[in-house]
């Protein structure tokens, strides 16, 4: 029993570790997908994922401001990218994703 055990709580860790891998991994997938055109090129003023001094100041605001103008449209952006099947967590994610690599 203690092996069987053993091996169900090991599955359990992998599993997890695996879950908090790609869920790394889908943030960078949405902004490859849905962020990609405007944050990798200044379209429409979005700040250029990796320009520290263009995200400094959304930054400042906070990520729930962050979240909710990305969830909700601001400005030019629309609403999640323009893309309405993207659920709040990729969204989050992306910016998530963006932020990490803009700082």
């Amino acid at each position: 029993m203690n092996k069987l055990s053993t091996a169900i709580l090991a599955g359990a860790a992998a599993l997890a570790f695996t879950t908090t891998v790609q869920a790394e991994a889908d943030g960078e997938a949405v902004y490859n997908q849905a962020c990609m055109a405007c944050h990798m090129t200044g379209a429409a003023d979005a700040p250029i994922k990796g320009d520290a001094d263009a995200w400094a100041p959304r930054i400042e605001k906070g990520m729930e401001t962050l979240y909710d103008h990305s969830l909700n449209g601001f400005n030019a952006m629309p609403a999640k990218g323009g893309n309405a099947s993207l659920s709040d967590e990729e969204v989050k994610a992306a910016v998530d994703f963006m932020v990490e690599n803009s700082q």
